[in-house]
């Protein structure tokens, strides 16, 4: 039996499945681990998540002082339309003939593969297998573009000092850094020409930077699309 006197297998023979219960059972009560299971089921299912991406799903603990009732309905849940994405309420609903309903706080972090730092690395450092590597970050304590392929940022640098694990991010790298030779990549369909040129500032990842072209001294403005590379779309 659990902390409500329901006998386990008379819980398990009502189980539908893992988290209904079945309507042709009697009134059951729901313990605290139940109904932590239910909601953390019911969050991952209906909170989108980014690519390759997880969640981790905090929830609160019912307050013991809350007597939980009984229930012959299955037991359903709602998330709030308008939350941060972060903290929400979770509404569990009973609708029995005397029907009941319970709000309990939940915690939700997206984590992602999110590129950082290895070690505490300076201004200028050049990027590569030996100072940087893959973990899983809280999406929302990131600011800028997260990276998380190693090979698009090596040989790239870091525009600040950054310390031991970092996110490596579009706002402190460059992947085009000025003063820096770049190929200048002019194309169209089916046509394309290579000419080379300097940086007139940083720029990473998607960013439209100017840049000099060397030859013709035109000051051209192309849109980085690798390391030390930029793109003109005629």
């Amino acid at each position: 039996r659990d902390l409500h006197g329901v006998d386990r297998r008379q819980r398990q023979m009502c189980i539908r499945d893992s988290l209904v219960i079945a309507n042709t059972c009697s009134a059951m009560v729901f313990d605290r681990d139940y109904l932590n299971k239910f909601i953390k089921a019911y969050v991952k299912e209906h909170v989108a998540v980014p690519s390759q991406g997880k969640l981790l799903v905090d929830v609160s603990k019912i307050d013991p002082r809350i007597s939980l009732q009984a229930c012959l309905s299955s037991l359903t849940a709602n998330i709030p339309e308008k939350h941060n994405g972060r903290n929400v309420n979770v509404k569990i609903v009973c609708a029995d003939d005397k029907p009941w309903h319970l709000y309990v706080p939940v915690k939700i972090q997206t984590i992602v593969p999110t590129l950082v730092t290895s070690m505490r690395i300076t201004k200028g450092t050049l990027l590569d297998n030996s100072n940087m590597e893959v973990v899983f970050k809280d999406s929302a304590q990131i600011r800028g573009t997260i990276l998380s392929e190693p090979k698009a940022v090596i040989g790239a640098r870091s525009k600040r000092n950054l310390s031991k694990g970092s996110a490596i991010t579009n706002k402190n790298t460059c992947f085009v850094c000025k003063g820096q030779p770049v190929t200048i990549i002019a194309k169209s369909v089916g046509f394309e020409i290579k000419s080379v040129g300097t940086a007139l500032r940083d720029g990473s990842l998607g960013e439209v930077i100017s840049v000099k072209n060397d030859k013709s001294g035109r000051i051209i403005r192309g849109q980085v699309s690798a390391i030390n590379q930029v793109v003109i779309n005629l």
